[in-house]
């Protein structure tokens, strides 16, 4: 790729989740980067001893509005990308494309969709980003009734972004939706590998398929009444939106509106 095509970066802040898993970082923004929330990025890094830099799809947990970029990272064993990434240190320097990319963004739905209906974000591990940035998108608060948030992991520890999740009442704008009404967003935290307290404790696959998830939120996963996104395990995205398909919901077609969005990159 040529340089032309992309910016140098500085890592300014680094956070680890889970050692050795899961890890956050932020960086510097170029000002001509433009993104829509739900959208992802090409991040680059070089390998220690290596001048070749080495590409992978990131979504962004940022605000299209913040100053910085903001990515959450799985750290894959033996990984010549999440391995170069993780040992990186702040004032270090990452690449990023100076395009974004993706589908998985409330402009797949109609504009015309009705104040009622709910979005279902639907994630398993990292692919709960996209979802952080498009809490921190004015236009899904007011273009949606519902919002629930599904995050599935398999222990305790991967909850990543809990505690941001749960201070959102206390956002200097988004809280206000919420302290007119604390319904409007449920956070549904899912726990596979053991018993944590709040949390649901089978897959996405089968809490949906038993009507667990909908008892949980409070509401029905209905296509006239929702839109359904989903991110994460390219398995749990498979099985899922064949469920999902399975209730009516579509993803949209030229000239047709739909009610389903997935995310691809893979």
């Amino acid at each position: 790729m040529t340089e032309e095509k992309y910016t140098a970066e500085t890592i300014t802040w680094l956070h680890t989740w889970v050692p050795g898993k899961l890890f956050s970082l932020r960086c510097t923004r170029d000002p001509g980067f433009r993104f829509t929330a739900g959208q992802f990025a090409r991040l680059g890094v070089k390998p220690r001893g290596s001048d070749e830099i080495v590409w992978r799809a990131y979504s962004m947990v940022s605000s299209p509005h913040d100053e910085h970029l903001e990515f959450f990272s799985i750290v894959v064993e033996g990984g010549l990308f999440t391995g170069a990434l993780e040992h990186l240190r702040v004032g270090d320097t990452v690449y990023v494309e100076k395009t974004a990319y993706g589908f998985l963004t409330i402009e797949r739905f109609a504009h015309d969709v009705p104040l009622e209906r709910s979005l279902w974000m639907l994630a398993s591990g990292t692919g709960l980003a996209p979802f952080l940035s498009m809490l921190t998108d004015l236009a899904v608060w007011e273009q949606f009734g519902p919002l629930v948030l599904v995050h599935s992991v398999r222990t305790r520890e991967e909850l990543a972004y809990a505690d941001t999740l749960r201070a959102l009442p206390e956002h200097p704008v988004f809280g206000e939706f919420l302290r007119e009404n604390p319904a409007r967003l449920r956070y549904l935290p899912v726990v596979t590998r053991e018993h944590v307290p709040g949390a649901l404790s089978h897959r996405i696959t089968e809490l949906l398929a038993d009507g667990e998830l909908e008892r949980a939120a409070g509401l029905p996963l209905d296509p006239a009444q929702a839109c359904v996104m989903l991110c994460g395990n390219p398995e749990m995205v498979r099985d899922l939106r064949k469920l999902v398909q399975e209730r009516g919901f579509r993803a949209p077609r030229r000239g047709q509106p739909g009610n389903l969005a997935v995310e691809n990159y893979w």
